[in-house]
């Protein structure tokens, strides 16, 4: 039978959805499907996923932004918070699978509503005032002199970072906060605003454990030196521009 319509302008194999229930409603349940995958590993009690890429590669890990990654999500509203656990990890470092969790819990009750008459428009306009109101409460719930924090004092630092490196690698949060707040403290600019977190690099080598790590200001080279010649101070280096 010869297509006709839209039918004859699409791809075989092409889904064509309208309506409220086949438009909106799909794309909802596609972000409240890949919320679900998440959630479970939200959390102290988070569980890990086991995750195999298209390359065969094997995952176990319970961070969302490594797992919806990992995923190759297709669905276009699905990307929305696969982009948006990407922004939260990026910008902030923690909070992926909470970015992610909470938005699918916001479409599954503005599907309840949508279901109930209204508009989608309206409900975007209710959720605007609801963040203007969940700002004032947090900005009343703000401990006097935590938005003041000295960059350069290692304590300060790691009193911060320790929650969001314990979501990570529970058990060993003292260690790594330590050698993380020593590695930024040495490289951090005059603004911290401007720091760079390609400014630390970490270099592995096999046969070591978690405690005997350091920080090292400069250079770290994993293979050993061609010639005899071990330390050297106050040397002249050549570059050269290609």
């Amino acid at each position: 039978m010869q297509p006709y319509g839209i039918q004859s302008m699409l791809k075989e194999g092409h889904k064509h959805l309208s309506g409220l229930d086949e438009a909106v409603v799909k794309n909802i349940d596609a972000c409240k499907q890949l919320s679900a995958i998440t959630r479970t590993s939200l959390g102290p009690n988070g569980m890990n996923k086991m995750v195999i890429n298209h390359l065969d590669k094997l995952f176990v890990t319970n961070d969302a932004a490594t797992i919806v990654n990992e995923l190759e999500v297709q669905h276009p509203a699905a990307k929305l918070l696969v982009l948006a656990g990407r922004a939260q990890q990026e910008e902030i470092g923690d909070g992926a699978n909470l970015t992610i969790s909470f938005a699918g819990e916001l479409l599954q009750n503005a599907e309840e509503l949508i279901r109930m008459g209204l508009h989608p428009s309206e409900i975007i306009s209710g959720y605007n005032k609801a963040i203007k109101k969940t700002i004032e409460i947090l900005d009343e719930l703000l401990e006097p002199g935590s938005e003041n924090m000295d960059v350069r004092n290692k304590e300060e630092v790691v009193s911060r970072m320790k929650a969001a490196v314990a979501s990570k690698q529970f058990g060993q949060e003292d260690i790594l906060s330590s050698l993380v707040a020593d590695a930024c403290i040495q490289v951090c600019p005059k603004n911290p605003a401007n720091f760079n977190v390609d400014n630390v690099r970490v270099a592995k080598i096999v046969g070591g454990g978690l405690h005997n790590c350091t920080v090292v200001r400069g250079m770290v080279l994993k293979t050993d030196a061609v010639g005899s010649i071990k330390r050297m101070e106050k040397a002249k280096v050549s570059t050269l521009l290609f």
